[in-house]
């Protein structure tokens, strides 16, 4: 697989990804899911982590800060828009800090991983 497909297919994981995570965090009453019983903020965790172990490398020749840049302000955005009164949720800053808790730690692991990797190289 050459890096382009790699690239393409990570971004298609990516958008389906953010497209799940959206759509749960905007729906009015969200279908249980099994991780439910480990709360909110787990789930929170889990769907920041996977779209930053998707963006890292859909995107590899972004800064890895950029790319947490983004993905904080989409979980802000998401506790924004979670406040509008017709989807009876709950905007809740906590689960913004706990989504970039989750994509840092998954991002510099991944910095970490790719600098051993280049200098293996070497």
């Amino acid at each position: 697989m050459t890096l382009e497909q790699r690239t393409t297919a990570f971004r298609l994981l990516l958008a389906a990804a953010v497209v799940f995570a959206v759509t749960m965090a905007l729906l009015p009453k969200p279908p249980h899911l099994p991780i439910d019983r480990f709360g909110d903020k787990f789930g929170h965790m889990l769907a920041f982590a996977t779209m930053a172990a998707l963006a890292a490398p859909a995107f590899p020749h972004e800064p890895l800060f950029r790319i947490g840049e983004r993905l904080s302000f989409l979980g802000a955005l998401i506790e924004v828009l979670q406040a509008i009164p017709s989807l009876h949720r709950d905007c809740d800053i906590k689960d913004w800090i706990v989504d970039t808790i989750a994509l840092s730690v998954v991002l510099l692991t991944y910095a970490v991983v790719r600098r051993r990797g280049a200098s293996a190289a070497t």
